[in-house]
């Protein structure tokens, strides 16, 4: 043991419960400095200035807002029920066969006439060479009959030639008779002579008889033979019709354009079977497209056609188009569904119609192609606008 812990006092029991205590009493918290009163009285002035400067504002907007309901606002009648529509044209064959080519690919854009779907053609050019065919034949037997006609007439001409020579014999037996029978009276001539006169008559007679039998059985000849150039004849006409029923089909097997658009909804590749009535494309015109608007029964009478509209398609930013509403719907949407709505039976919920409204679209609209059929429009019509006949009338 040190000498220094020698002359240290050991601690009384006093003294280390003092120490324990004093370890044991809670400490005091420093009490922070108050904050100077500076940045407190900035931030009260900046409030200060912020709320007239957000009120001013505020009220700057609502009088714009309301400045541009009263000048343009109330006029206008908007929807956002409205789709960019297109009268397209499904192409389909009026034929059966299988696909030879296709001369067109989707999403291209086409010329009217052009060719789309071409149909291998064997089986069509076959029919109209055959119908070709019986049409040639059919005409050589028209010339067939024409020159038995021909030789019926000159057969009819000899007939008759030999007719007028039979009557001329007859005619001269005729008069040899009657010299014979006059001589025999006088003694001059004798009674076979007379009988040899009457004989030759007689067969003169019938020489014109048979002449005459040879005449009319020409003229009965040439009438079959005109009978069956008729009949041959009216047989053409039906064999023209099935020419020209091979040659349109042949025509069939090319599928062309009806009108300037792009293909699109391609549905058949080379080598498929395609039937009539199938449909294979559609021609979609993107210079003809049009609005439909589908306006609520409350707007309806400030709605009428001439009045100019100013809408904006969803999928182009910040571009306005105008147009002009054409023409108004007979019947709501709601009557021209499958299924119509029967309000006459259950209990009745009254939903407000809408009705569609046609709205043609500017030429400059058309031209940017941007337009395409199915886009959503947002669709505003200005009331201003209105013919003034019609303006009259709504009021």
């Amino acid at each position: 043991m040190s000498a220094r812990a020698a002359s240290e006092p050991l601690p009384t029991i006093h003294s280390v419960t003092t120490l324990k205590a004093e370890q044991e009493r809670p400490h005091p918290v420093p009490v922070p400095a108050r904050a100077p009163e500076a940045p407190a009285r900035k931030r009260r002035s900046a409030k200060s200035l912020l709320l007239p400067i957000l009120g001013i504002a505020v009220l700057a907007a609502a009088g714009l807002y309301g400045h541009e309901y009263w000048t343009e606002g109330r006029f206008m009648i908007s929807t956002d029920d409205a789709y960019v529509q297109a009268d397209m044209a499904f192409v389909a064959p009026k034929i059966t066969g299988y696909v030879a080519r296709l001369d067109a690919e989707e999403n291209q854009h086409v010329k009217t006439g052009d060719p789309l779907v071409t149909i291998d053609d064997g089986d069509y050019r076959i029919a109209l060479a055959q119908a070709e065919a019986q049409i040639d034949v059919q005409n050589k037997t028209l010339e067939r009959i024409t020159a038995q006609i021909r030789a019926g007439r000159a057969a009819l001409g000899q007939a008759e030639a030999q007719k007028t020579a039979a009557a001329a014999a007859a005619t001269n037996a005729a008069r040899t008779a009657d010299r014979t029978a006059q001589l025999v009276k006088t003694n001059v001539s004798t009674q076979a002579q007379l009988d040899d006169a009457r004989t030759a008559l007689d067969q003169a007679n019938a020489a014109l008889a048979g002449a005459d039998a040879q005449v009319e059985s020409a003229k009965a000849n040439i009438g079959v033979l005109e009978a069956q150039y008729q009949e041959a004849e009216s047989v053409l006409p039906n064999l023209r019709l099935a020419h020209d029923k091979a040659a349109r089909d042949l025509s069939f097997t090319v599928l062309r354009a009806p009108y300037d658009g792009v293909v699109g909804n391609r549905s058949v590749e080379q080598g498929d079977l395609v039937s009539p009535g199938q449909k294979l494309a559609a021609i979609v015109p993107l210079n003809k497209l049009y609005i439909v608007a589908n306006f609520k029964e409350t707007q309806l009478p400030q709605l009428v056609p001439g009045e100019k509209v100013h809408f904006r398609v969803d999928a182009i930013d910040d571009a306005a188009f105008e147009g002009t509403v054409s023409s108004l719907s007979p019947a709501s949407g709601a009557v021209f569904s499958l299924l119509p709505p029967n309000n006459a039976t259950g209990n009745f919920t009254k939903i407000v119609q809408r009705l569609p409204v046609r709205i043609d679209v500017s030429e400059a609209a058309l031209n940017s192609g941007k337009l395409r059929a199915g886009l959503s429009v947002i669709v505003d019509v200005d009331s201003r606008t209105a013919p003034p006949s019609t303006t009259a009338s709504l009021h």
